[in-house]
């Protein structure tokens, strides 16, 4: 599993980047037009929405795991993830957790 984990932070990390910099070449980090264009129509509210439950459902499972001792330096997740996407940082640090797990 640590390999297919490996992989989809690694395709989680590029793919989505691969539509987010022409948006930024274009546009420069313009947060407004970014906000406006996520939620121009139902369906991509709906996407935006189910995303961003599912980032504080991951926030939540990140710092239970972390409590229990199964990761350290929970931050870098939350940073990942505001910074690259969840897509990136769900797998990544399951990746990570599965490492733990197999040490114990």
């Amino acid at each position: 599993m640590k390999a297919i984990y490996l992989v989809l932070a690694i395709a989680g990390a590029v793919l989505p980047y691969s539509h987010f910099i022409p948006f930024l070449q274009a546009n420069g980090l313009n947060l407004g037009l970014l906000v406006s264009q996520l939620f121009v129509n139902d369906i991509s509210s709906f996407f935006a929405t189910d995303f961003l439950i599912c980032c504080v459902v991951f926030f939540c499972f990140l710092f239970q795991e972390a409590k229990k001792g199964h990761i350290r330096h929970a931050w870098i997740y939350v940073v990942a993830t505001l910074t690259i996407g969840l897509s990136f940082s769900l797998p990544l640090f399951l990746f990570f957790r599965q490492k733990a797990m197999e040490r114990v």
